[in-house]
Formats: structure tokens, C-alpha cells, sequence
């Protein structure tokens, strides 16, 4: 069925706001995660591995945000426009 932009406006609001989270998460766990690396690089071990374990922390939520947030609602506006 067909709906009016009016109708999945807050449909397409939520899936901006949960997107743009995602990708947050993404670039700031891709940022820590090279942050540890230059960290152990200048041999500073226990800061690394803090922040390795942080930045795969950031990755997991941006996957979890992304897989049960974004695409869900992605496959509802895509439904509701169609």
C-alpha cells in the first residue's frame, strides 16, 4: 500500500537518528581501535588492550544498532513506500 511521506515521516526520522548512531559507532570504534594500536606500537600495553576491548565494545554496538534497528525499519519504509 501506498502511504503519504507525511505517514513514514517519523518512520524515516527513527531510521535517520538509529543510522547515523550506527555510523557513529562505527567511526568511533575504528578510532579506538587504531588508537590501540599506535598505543601498543609505542609500547604502552595495558592502555591497548583497555582500549582495544573499548573499541570492539563501540563495533559491536554499531553492528547490533545496525542489524536490530536500521534494517528493520529500513524493510518498513521500503514496505510502506512500495
Amino acid at each position: 500500500m501506498r502511504s503519504s511521506l507525511v505517514d513514514v515521516l517519523p518512520d524515516l526520522l527513527e531510521l535517520l537518528v538509529f543510522g547515523l548512531g550506527s555510523a557513529g559507532l562505527s567511526l568511533a570504534g575504528a578510532y579506538i581501535e587504531r588508537f590501540a594500536f599506535v598505543t601498543f606500537e609505542q609500547g604502552n600495553v595495558e592502555i591497548a588492550a583497555w582500549a582495544v576491548v573499548m573499541g570492539a565494545v563501540a563495533l559491536y554496538f554499531a553492528y547490533s544498532v545496525g542489524t536490530d534497528k536500521v534494517r528493520p525499519k529500513l524493510r518498513d519504509v521500503r514496505a510502506a513506500l512500495a
